[in-house]
């Protein structure tokens, strides 16, 4: 396994201040936001996001996307793009883009169930990606679902519902972890093992449901929080077994959106977690060159 960074969660630094970061701390590749977001005063995840390379203009962008990635020496382990399935042009302009930088994968948004009726926008959005399927073949790259609470596509099992058919080679699953602590859990190797030839890529973050009050009636209200790897309700370790198990050998691409640590502690943290775990279960023999991932 090869672990990247996506840059939604490194909102504090510029693209060149990341890759910098990333390639000292000895992570091997970096999964860059691509999307138009909004102004903040301060920089954070989703808005005022630093390390966003915007859609308005992105192909006058790609020459410096490709250079720092290459200059950093880190791998592309795909692109982290936020345009819906339904915006075909959009989706054009990110599959162009996606190979161009030879990033191999690029992800493309599902409709939220609150968009409407679950069965209209799941045939809708099925009629999207056979189109989708056919433009990334034309590109040589693969588009990608993710699994994520709120969507159409919560679960492994809903996943392979809508993708079941579709080219393998060009329309595949990322599997993220921290979503399915909010919705959508199953049995990790079972999900792998639902997705089949669909599992395409993994994302990887943590989260927590918490007391957040109290109802009108006294029972106890809970609310979903990030937690960092070691600390949420997921077990990482034995999510990264299971991947094992199944065969897994691609991308992990970490996206922590916890705030306990400091940034480059909490980037520097998750990668000693990771390389730890990876030698227990992959016999990876320890770092003693002395680099710096473990710091």
């Amino acid at each position: 396994m090869r672990f990247s960074v996506f840059t939604a969660s490194t909102p504090q630094w510029t693209p060149a201040e990341v890759a910098a970061i990333l390639a000292y701390q000895g992570w091997d590749g970096v999964e860059w936001r691509i999307t138009d977001q909004a102004d903040a005063p301060d920089p954070g995840f989703w808005a005022g996001n630093r390390a966003t390379w915007p859609l308005t203009g992105l192909e006058e962008s790609l020459p410096a996307i490709a250079r720092i990635t290459r200059e950093a020496g880190l791998g592309l382990s795909g692109i982290g793009g936020y345009v819906p399935s339904r915006d075909h042009a959009g989706v054009e302009r990110m599959l162009a883009a996606t190979a161009a930088l030879g990033a191999g994968r690029v992800r493309v948004t599902m409709p939220a169930i609150s968009d409407g009726n679950y069965r209209e926008l799941f045939e809708a959005t099925r009629r999207d990606l056979e189109w989708v399927a056919g433009r990334a073949a034309r590109h040589g790259v693969t588009a990608l679902v993710e699994l994520h609470h709120r969507t159409i596509v919560a679960s492994a099992s809903a996943a392979i519902r809508l993708v079941d058919g579709l080219d393998p080679v060009h329309v595949g699953v990322i599997h993220d972890l921290g979503n399915l602590v909010i919705e959508g859990q199953e049995d990790h190797l079972a999900g792998f093992q639902i997705l089949g030839p669909y599992l395409a890529h993994v994302h990887v973050k943590n989260a927590a449901w918490r007391p957040s009050g109290y109802a009108a009636d006294g029972s106890t209200t809970w609310a979903e929080e990030w937690a960092t790897l070691r600390d949420g309700q997921a077990d990482v370790e034995a999510y990264l077994r299971a991947l094992h198990r199944h065969g897994y050998d691609g991308w992990v691409t970490v996206e922590d959106f916890s705030t306990v640590l400091p940034l480059e502690d909490r980037l520097r943290d998750n990668l000693a977690y990771l390389r730890a775990i990876q030698r227990r279960i992959c016999d990876v023999p320890a770092d003693t060159t002395g680099g710096s991932a473990g710091d």
